[in-house]
């Protein structure tokens, strides 16, 4: 499988103001899932979230967050590794949709690495 883009976040301190905004500018459906302030994007072209910043700005990451997703996980960290990007954290498990870790690049730039679940995989269109 390519290293698609299968998945980004909009981060938002205060989600219903964001919600809002993205429903009149792009005509984007919200549906709550899993925890608090957190929402699928439905009519955004790929799989999106709409969920609370961790922290407020201007400490919290700002812009979107970025998920590609990858065929093994372990595998993908080590290249990023190897290349001079920084793993960040430990990974971790969101049931029903894969295993993730977070990276750095050699610029400071962040996004997430994810081996999907086979059935969430299918749902994504990956």
């Amino acid at each position: 499988m390519p290293n698609k883009l299968a998945h980004f976040a909009i981060e938002a301190d205060d989600v219903e103001r964001a919600r809002r905004f993205y429903e009149s500018v792009f005509g984007w459906r919200f549906e709550p899932w899993g925890p608090p302030e957190f929402y699928l994007i439905q009519g955004a072209g790929t799989h999106g979230a709409l969920q609370k910043r961790e922290k407020p700005l201007p400490e919290g990451r700002k812009g979107f967050v970025c998920s590609f997703a990858v065929d093994d996980l372990a595998a993908s960290s080590a290249a990023i590794s190897v290349a001079g990007g920084t793993l960040m954290g430990q990974s971790h498990t969101i049931p029903t949709v894969g295993e993730l870790v977070s990276f750095a690049d050699t610029e400071g730039n962040q996004a997430i690495i994810v081996q999907y679940d086979p059935q969430c995989r299918a749902e994504l269109g990956l």
